[in-house]
């Protein structure tokens, strides 16, 4: 489902309620307004972290190369518009000195970008750590004295850190390969990997981190990783997103149910995802109408939604009557 059917979805609901002319307007003028938000994520970490490979799972189409050797694919910052959802695909540092000053340049460049308004071009910046390398002194340099310094002062909430190859961080060792997930002793391993990084980035920069571990999982010729609470990861960035920006991830999330299977079960992310894009109707709608015609309003947006992201990550919208009382 593209971005263009769920807006259309949506705009034939809201058609047709039975609320006067006025109300249908404003509340169609609000939808329009979501329509036009796009959302520009830049994704960036140290060469090897598995960026190329996070993208082509999670999203509908195989845009990103994915680099194999010591030689990456991405050499200069990659740009890839997918309806709403722009993804800027930085090169991976750790190459050489004089190449990490190079893309260093370019991604302070793209972070201090404006938009047409005047506003930050983007959104949120993901920086991807290798799950499996004890020496994380390339990406700390990267998000201590690039990132962070070039978000301006609305910093918190727009850095994410996420700690990829959760399957080999500790040489393969405890990775259940049967029921996909790792043993508790990985599990431990990768929380207090977690907490190391959520620790000294708080000491450099005084800012608040939540780090999560996930793996992006791969697929070649002779063997097969699947991907691993990824679903854990897409809602890390859909909720953090600003929610009148939230529905240009829709049309491009990818339809495979296999990569969105596996979980750490700590929550069910997909149900929470979806939550996440119903704000946006309560959102639409705490803008433009009031009282009864508003909970009319969300009552039939919100399945409109929660069935486009139930469509693409395999779950279906099971509440309706609650959102009244939004």
């Amino acid at each position: 489902m593209r971005n263009t059917d769920v807006f259309k979805a949506i705009e034939d609901s809201i058609d047709s309620l039975k609320i006067n002319e006025s109300e249908k307007k404003s509340l169609l003028e609000g939808v329009l307004r979501l329509k036009k938000q796009k959302i520009n994520l830049i994704i960036t970490g140290a060469t090897g972290c598995g960026k190329s490979s996070t993208i082509n799972a999670m999203f509908n189409s195989s845009v990103a190369k994915v680099g194999t050797g010591v030689d990456p694919e991405t050499m200069d910052i990659q740009k890839y518009e997918l309806d709403n959802l722009v993804l800027w695909d930085s090169p991976g540092l750790g190459d050489g000195k004089e190449k990490d000053i190079a893309h260093a340049k370019g991604i302070i460049k793209k972070l201090n970008e404006l938009d047409s308004d005047g506003n930050p071009l983007i959104d949120l910046v993901l920086v991807i750590l290798e799950g499996g390398n004890k020496d994380l002194g390339t990406s700390y340099e990267l998000i201590n004295q690039v990132i962070i310094p070039n978000l301006g002062e609305n910093s918190k909430g727009r850095i994410l850190i996420a700690i990829n190859q959760a399957d080999i961080a500790m040489k393969g060792r405890y990775w259940d390969h049967q029921n996909n997930r790792p043993m508790p002793e990985l599990v431990q391993f990768l929380d207090e990997k977690a907490q190391s990084v959520k620790r000294r980035i708080k000491e450099a920069t005084d800012i608040d981190v939540e780090p999560i571990y996930y793996s992006a999982g791969y697929k070649d010729k002779e063997s097969e990783q699947k991907p691993w609470n990824l679903s854990k990861l897409l809602f890390f960035i859909v909720k953090n997103t600003k929610a009148e920006k939230r529905l240009s991830y829709i049309g491009n999330i990818s339809t495979d149910k296999e990569i969105w299977k596996d979980d750490d079960e700590l929550m069910d992310y997909k149900k929470e995802t979806q939550r996440s894009f119903q704000e946006v109707a309560a959102h639409v709608s705490k803008n433009t109408l009031a009282g009864a015609a508003a909970g009319a309003a969300i009552g039939s947006v919100v399945p409109v939604i929660g069935t486009a992201i139930g469509t693409a990550v395999g779950a279906t919208i099971g509440f309706i009557g609650g959102l009244f009382g939004w």
